[in-house]
C-alpha cells in the first residue's frame, strides 16, 4: 500500500513541475485568429526561429466571424548569456500555423516585424497564415498535371522536319 502511494505521489510532484514548465508564472498571453486551425491543439508548441518559446493555452471559435481565436503564452523575458532578458513582440510580428515533416505536429511559428511598438499583454497578432490542407495541395497539383489540354505529343517547331517511324 505504501509503495502505490509512494509511486502516486512520485508522479503528481513530476507533473507539476512538467506542467509549470509549459506555463510559467512569468509569462502572458497574446491571441490571434486563424481561418483554419488543422492540427494545432492546446499544448501546440509556439516557435520564434524554431526555438520553443511559449505554448497554446486556448482555441475558441469567433461565433460572428466563424474563424478560430487561439490564445497563446509567451514569456515576459527569456534567457541571453545566462541572463533574463525582457522579452517583447512587435506588434507587426506574424503568426504562421506549421508542420514537422509530413507526419509531424502542427505548431505556430512566430515571425517577428521591425517595427517599435510593442504587442502589450492580452494584445493581438493581427497577421496570421493558417494551416495549409497538404491533401487539397495534393490534389490540385495532380489536377493541374492532368489539365495539359490533352497535348500528349509536341509538335515540331515551324520550319522543322517532322520524324517519321
Amino acid at each position: 500500500g505504501f509503495v502505490v502511494v509512494a509511486v502516486a505521489a512520485f508522479f503528481l510532484v513530476v507533473s507539476l513541475e512538467q506542467r509549470s514548465e509549459a506555463a510559467p508564472r512569468d509569462s502572458y498571453t497574446l491571441d490571434a485568429v486563424f481561418n483554419s486551425v488543422d492540427g494545432v491543439n492546446v499544448g501546440s508548441d509556439v516557435r520564434l526561429a524554431g526555438k520553443k518559446i511559449g505554448s497554446v493555452s486556448a482555441i475558441t471559435l469567433d461565433p460572428t466571424t466563424y474563424r478560430a481565436l487561439v490564445t497563446i503564452t509567451v514569456p515576459r523575458a527569456i534567457e541571453v548569456d545566462g541572463k533574463r532578458e525582457p522579452f517583447q513582440l512587435p506588434d507587426d510580428t506574424t503568426a504562421q500555423i506549421r508542420t514537422d515533416g509530413l507526419l509531424g505536429g502542427a505548431y505556430i511559428s512566430l515571425m517577428v516585424g521591425g517595427s517599435f511598438d510593442y504587442l502589450p499583454p492580452g494584445g493581438r497578432i493581427e497577421f496570421t497564415q493558417g494551416s495549409v490542407d497538404l491533401l487539397t495541395v495534393l490534389s490540385s497539383a495532380v489536377s493541374g498535371l492532368s489539365d495539359d489540354g490533352g497535348a500528349d505529343e509536341e509538335e515540331p517547331a515551324a520550319g522543322a522536319p517532322a520524324l517519321e517511324e
